[in-house]
């Protein structure tokens, strides 16, 4: 390809682009990131449009990169295999725009550029090596920027990204069943609805196939920081076997946590088992007592999470009908291990006594 340095259009695009990156690495030094990304969309942009119009041959990126690597050789990110990534990062995106646009155009709308720029701060807001992961994971482009902006919103690291991915939050997300629509105003209500999760994943956990409930809450609590990271982002743990006295009489939530965007208490009850309609009559007990004895003037109204081992959709759905507490219904998964693996680990009275330790201090 080197008669592309003796073509005046080459030498041209070159100057000028030479003189582009230049720019952006000086601002770069105050938004590094953001700049970065920004450069990959731009050289994308560039790249996808000159193998269209330019006619330079199929070695015009290998080319490219001797190019820039020679202007910049202290700048990482020109070899030719990040050239086709920067290429390919500019085009995974395009699509969605164009449909975007069109949808806009219909709608008559005057706002494209606004949205067009909103949706590109978005992809401008995570690293490079973020893109690369939801780029070789995930074909659709809908579900990519769902997790673009979970990672702005959460503050994700690359393998907590990769985890969420594998884990599939994006069909999890928001599908559990609740009754909120009908008992918390609608933004309360959209918001609850987007948290929960149906089912969650609790592969964290080293649990045989009869397990007890006593058993899943120790768990879980000993584990509280993976717990915490599937819940999602608020919630805030306050304790196990949260004590309530009604009438004299001493009750006991599984868990509690305060949300801190919904500002409520959160009331989370567990079953080992396949869901009944009873389970949420003893969980809309306890929002009551919470309400009533725990909560604070300016606190929300508390909500209840059941979480089963399985449910019958149509049976939750019944369930809820008549309930004027915040309710929602969710499944859990988890990976069964052998035997033998679960001898090695920690009995639940080791992790119990440790649990009452820490309770102490």
């Amino acid at each position: 390809m080197s008669e592309l340095l003796n073509n005046n259009d080459y030498k041209n695009w070159l100057v000028e682009l030479k003189s582009t990156i230049q720019q952006r690495q000086i601002k770069a030094a105050l938004a590094v990131n953001s700049q970065l990304i920004q450069l990959y969309w731009d050289l994308g942009k560039q790249i996808v449009e000159k193998q269209e119009t330019a006619k330079w041959g199929s070695g015009f990126i290998d080319q490219l990169s001797k190019d820039l690597r020679l202007e910049f050789p202290d700048m990482k990110g020109f070899s030719k295999q990040n050239l086709y990534r920067v290429r390919n990062f500019y085009l995974y995106y395009f699509q969605h725009f164009t449909n975007v646009a069109q949808v806009v155009r219909q709608l008559e709308s005057s706002n494209l550029p606004q949205i067009a720029s909103e949706l590109e701060e978005q992809l401008f807001q995570i690293p490079w090596g973020h893109h690369i992961l939801i780029m070789q994971k995930l074909k659709d482009v809908s579900e990519a920027l769902f997790y673009v902006e979970e990672t702005i919103e959460n503050n994700w690291s690359r393998a907590v990204l990769e985890m969420q991915i594998e884990t599939n939050l994006y069909r999890r997300q928001g599908k559990a069943i609740t009754n909120f629509k009908n008992t918390l105003p609608e933004i309360e209500s959209d918001l609850a609805n987007a948290l929960l999760k149906d089912p969650y994943n609790f592969d964290f956990l080293t649990l045989s196939r009869k397990v007890k409930e006593r058993d899943l809450e120790i768990q879980l609590v000993a584990n509280i920081t993976q717990f915490l990271l599937e819940l999602g982002k608020g919630f805030a743990y306050l304790g196990r076997q949260f004590t309530i006295t009604v009438g004299g009489k001493e009750f006991k939530t599984d868990l509690l946590f305060y949300h801190t965007r919904l500002k409520c208490y959160v009331v989370i009850e567990l079953k080992v088992t396949e869901f009944e309609p009873e389970f949420l009559g003893k969980l809309n007990f306890y929002l009551s007592a919470v309400d009533r004895l725990v909560k604070a003037d300016d606190d929300k109204p508390t909500i209840g999470i059941l979480l089963c081992k399985s449910k019958n959709n149509l049976v939750v759905d019944f369930a809820l009908q008549d309930i004027n507490k915040p309710l929602g219904v969710s499944e859990y998964t988890y990976t069964q291990l052998p035997a033998e693996l679960r001898e090695a680990l920690p009995t639940i009275e080791q992790l119990t006594e440790q649990l009452n330790k820490e309770d102490d201090r």
